[in-house]
C-alpha cells in the first residue's frame, strides 16, 4: 500500500503529466470563474483531448479541471453575490456582505484556505477509505439516503433566519417545484400544464442564477453605488493573511466539514449541489454565537468552502472502486475511465492502485496549485469590489442569462431566469429565506424517489430500526432541539433589546412591518397556490399524489399563519398613527419599488430583442443602453464596453464553447438576403 501511494506520487510528478495537470488547473479556474460553466461543461469539453494519452496524463487533465472549479468558483459568489457554480451557492450568505463590508480580500483567502485544506483533505481521506469502504457504501440503501435528505432539510430551521414558519414554507416550495414533470413512480407529468419546457423539471441553474444573483444585481442598479459600502482606503492591507488567520482560528469547523463532504461526496445522488449547504447549517447550528451569520461571518464561508472541495475526493471512490459514479462529473469520468482502458472494480484497488492513487495525488496537488495562484491574485480581484456598480451590473447580466442558457438551450430558460428574479427581489424585501428553496428543489427528487422506494421494500416502519437510519434520526432530533434551543434564546435577547433601547425597538418594529408590505401578499400568493397544486394532485394516483399533498398541506399551513403574523405587524403600525397609505407608501420608496420595476422592464426588452435578432445582437445593444440610460456614461465608454461583451461572446461562446444560440427570426429570415461567403456567425 505505501509502494503504491509513493508510486502513484512519482508518476504525477513526471513530465507531462505535472504539465497537463497544470493546464487542467488553468482551464478549471477560468471555468469556476464564469457563472453557468463549471465541472460538467469542463468534462465534456476536456475529455476528448484524452483519446490516445497515457491514463496517468489524461487523469491529470481532467481532475485538474475538475478539483479547482469549486475553489475559482467563490469569486463570482463573493465578488458578485453570484454562484459561479451550483456548489458555491451558500458561500454567497456571508462572502457576498463581507465584500459589501469592504472585506473580499479577506473573504476570499479565508474561502481559497479552506478549499486547499478541503480538496487535500478529501483527497488523504479517499487515499485512506479505499480498502475500508466498502461495507459501508454497500450498507446504504433506500432508507439511509431519505433520511440523509430529512436531515438536509431539518438545516432549513437554521438558515430561515427569523421566522422557521417562512423556512419551512420555502422548503415545501421547493420540494413542490421539484415535483414538476414527469413523477419516477408513474408515467403522469405533474404540474406541467401543456407547457412541454416543463416536462423535465424545473432547472435548476436558471433559478439559481434568478433568485439569487438578479436581485443582488437590482441593489447595485438603483443604489447607484460600488459592491463595497466601504472606501477602499479603509480597508486593511493585511486583508489576505486575515483570511489565511481565520481558516487556522476555525480549523475544526474545517476539519468538520470536510470530513461531511467527503463523505456525501461518496453517496450517490447528493453531492455538491446540498453539501455546501449541510456544511453551512452544521456551522450554524454548533457556533455559540450565531447573530453574524448572514451578514458577513467568516464561519459562513470557511465551512462551505471546506466541504465543496472535499465532495471532489470523495464522489471518486465509489467511480473508482465500484463504477458507480457519486455524480454527474463523476460519470464522466468514469467515461474517461474506459476510454483509456482501464476497469473499475478489484483492478483499479489492486494491480493498478498506483494509478488510483495517482487519481489522489493530482486532486491534491491541483488544489495546491490553485490556492497559490488564486491568492497571489486576491489583491487584484478584490479591486472589483470597488468599481462603480454600473460598469458591473451590465457584464454579470451577460453572464446570468448566458449562463441559465447553457443549462438547457431552451427559450423557457430565461423566462424561468427572470421570473425567479422577481420572486427572489419580494423574497429578499419581504425578508423570507431563499437558500431552504433551492435546498429543498435539489433534495426533492431524492427524497421522494428513496421515501417511495423504501415503503415498496420494507414492510411498515421496519426501515427505521437500521442501525444508520437510527444514527441520522438521532441527528436530526438533535439538530432540531439545537434549532428551536436558538429560537427561544434570540426572542429573549429581543426583548431585553426592547426594554431597554425604545429606539431601537421602534427600529426593529418598523423593519418588521416593511417587511410586512412584501410578505403579506407574497404569502397570500404562495396560500393560493399551495391549495391549487392539492386541487390539481388530488386525482392522481396515490404514489404520483402522495408527495405533492403532504407538500402543499404542510405549505397551507404554514402560510396561513404567516399571513396572520404578518398582517398583525402591519395594522400595529398603521393603528400607531401612519395608516395604511402611508405604511405601504414608505415600505415601496424604501424598496425602491419604481426602479425595482424599470430595472425589470430592460430585462424583458432585451428577452424580447433576443427573439427577433438573437444573443449576439440583443446582449451588447442592452450593455450599450443600460450605461447610456440608467448609468449616465458618455457614448464612446458604452460603444467600447458593449463591442468588448460582443467580442468575448464571439470568442468564447461560439467560437471555443461552440454554443448552439436562440434561432431568432433575424437568424431565420436574414442569411436569404445576404451574399454567399459572409461570416454570418459574427451577428446571428
Amino acid at each position: 500500500m505505501t509502494d503504491a501511494f509513493l508510486e502513484g506520487f512519482l508518476l504525477v510528478l513526471q513530465w507531462p503529466t505535472l504539465g497537463f495537470l497544470f493546464l487542467g488547473v488553468l482551464f478549471g479556474i477560468f471555468l469556476g470563474v464564469i457563472p453557468g460553466l463549471g465541472t460538467i461543461i469542463g468534462l465534456v469539453i476536456l475529455l476528448p483531448f484524452t483519446f490516445g494519452m497515457e491514463p496517468v496524463s489524461a487523469f491529470a487533465l481532467l481532475l485538474g479541471m475538475y478539483a479547482v472549479t469549486s475553489t475559482s468558483d467563490t469569486i463570482a459568489s463573493v465578488m458578485l453575490g453570484v454562484p459561479g457554480t451550483s456548489a458555491s451557492q451558500a458561500t454567497i450568505l456571508d462572502g457576498y456582505p463581507m465584500a459589501q463590508n469592504g472585506q473580499a480580500a479577506r473573504a476570499l483567502g479565508a474561502a481559497f484556505t479552506t478549499s486547499a485544506f478541503g480538496g487535500v483533505f478529501g483527497a488523504l481521506m479517499l487515499a485512506i477509505s479505499l480498502p475500508l469502504i466498502r461495507p459501508i457504501i454497500q450498507s446504504f440503501g433506500s432508507p439511509e439516503i431519505f433520511m440523509l435528505g430529512v436531515l438536509g432539510l431539518t438545516m432549513v430551521g437554521s438558515l430561515s433566519g427569523g421566522s422557521v414558519l417562512k423556512g419551512l414554507s420555502v422548503a415545501s416550495l421547493g420540494l413542490l417545484m421539484s415535483t414538476v414533470g414527469y413523477s419516477d413512480s408513474g408515467a403522469i407529468p405533474r404540474y406541467y400544464f401543456e407547457i412541454d419546457y416543463l416536462i423535465d423539471g424545473l432547472p435548476l441553474i436558471p433559478v439559481v442564477l434568478g433568485l439569487f444573483a438578479l436581485p443582488e444585481l437590482l441593489e447595485l442598479a438603483i443604489r447607484d453605488r460600488s459592491i463595497s459600502s466601504v472606501n477602499q482606503e479603509q480597508v486593511e492591507g493585511g486583508a489576505i493573511l486575515d483570511g489565511v488567520k481565520d481558516v487556522v482560528a476555525h480549523w475544526w469547523l474545517a476539519v468538520r466539514c470536510a470530513t461531511i463532504g467527503t463523505y456525501i461526496g461518496i453517496l450517490p445522488g447528493l453531492g455538491a449541489s446540498i453539501v455546501d449547504w449541510l456544511a453551512y447549517g452544521h456551522a450554524v447550528q454548533t457556533a455559540k454565537e450565531k447573530s453574524r451569520f448572514g451578514h458577513g461571518d467568516v464561519r459562513g464561508v470557511i465551512a462551505p468552502e471546506a466541504a465543496n472541495n472535499a465532495t471532489r475526493g470523495g464522489s471518486l471512490l465509489p467511480t473508482v472502486a465500484f463504477g458507480v459514479p457519486g455524480s454527474l462529473g463523476a460519470a464522466i469520468l468514469l467515461g474517461a475511465l474506459l476510454i483509456v482502458g482501464l476497469k473499475p472494480g478489484p483492478e483499479m484497488l489492486t494491480t493498478q492502485l498506483s494509478t488510483t492513487f495517482s487519481m489522489v495525488w493530482s486532486i491534491a496537488i491541483a488544489n495546491i496549485f490553485a490556492t497559490i495562484l488564486l491568492l497571489l491574485s486576491v489583491r487584484h480581484i478584490a479591486k472589483l469590489a470597488f468599481l462603480p456598480g454600473h460598469m458591473i451590473v451590465p457584464a454579470i447580466i451577460m453572464f446570468v442569462f448566458m449562463g441559465a442558457w447553457l443549462g438547457g438551450g431552451d427559450l423557457g430558460d430565461w423566462v424561468v431566469c427572470l421570473i425567479m428574479g422577481v420572486v427572489g427581489f419580494v423574497m429578499k424585501r419581504g425578508d423570507w429565506p431563499r437558500p431552504p428553496l433551492v435546498l429543498a428543489l435539489v433534495l426533492g427528487s431524492i427524497l421522494e424517489n428513496a421515501y417511495l422506494l423504501t415503503n415498496r421494500i420494507y414492510d411498515g416502519y421496519e426501515w427505521m430500526q437500521r442501525p444508520i437510519v437510527i444514527v441520522i434520526g438521532v441527528t436530526i432530533l438533535i439538530t432540531l432541539i439545537l434549532v428551536v434551543r436558538g429560537i427561544i434564546v434570540r426572542k429573549r435577547e429581543q426583548k431585553l433589546v426592547g426594554g431597554t433601547d425604545k429606539r431601537k425597538a421602534i427600529n426593529s418594529t418598523e423593519s418588521i412591518v416593511g417587511a410586512s408590505v412584501f410578505s403579506v401578499p407574497y404569502s397570500i400568493i404562495m396560500l393560493f397556490l399551495f391549495s391549487g397544486a392539492a386541487w390539481v394532485a388530488k386525482d392522481w394516483p396515490n404514489s404520483v399524489k402522495q408527495f405533492p399533498l403532504l407538500l402543499s398541506y404542510c405549505g397551507i399551513a404554514c402560510t396561513f399563519f404567516i399571513v396572520v403574523n404578518d398582517s398583525r405587524a402591519l395594522r400595529t403600525l398603521a393603528l400607531a398613527g401612519k395608516g395604511w397609505g402611508a405604511t405601504i407608501r414608505h415600505a415601496a420608496e424604501e424598496a425602491v419599488l419604481l426602479k425595482a420595476m424599470q430595472f425589470f422592464l430592460y430585462l424583458v426588452v432585451m428577452l424580447l430583442l433576443m427573439l427577433i435578432v438573437g444573443q449576439k445582437i440583443a446582449l451588447p445593444v442592452f450593455i450599450a443602453a443600460y450605461l447610456s440610460r440608467w448609468g449616465g456614461y458618455v457614448r464612446k465608454t458604452c460603444f467600447i464596453y458593449a463591442l468588448s461583451a460582443w467580442v468575448f461572446m464571439i470568442a468564447f461562446y461560439d467560437r471555443v464553447m461552440h454554443m448552439f444560440w436562440y434561432p431568432s427570426w433575424l437568424s431565420e429570415n436574414l442569411p436569404a438576403y445576404l451574399p454567399e461567403g459572409l461570416p454570418t456567425w459574427l451577428f446571428i
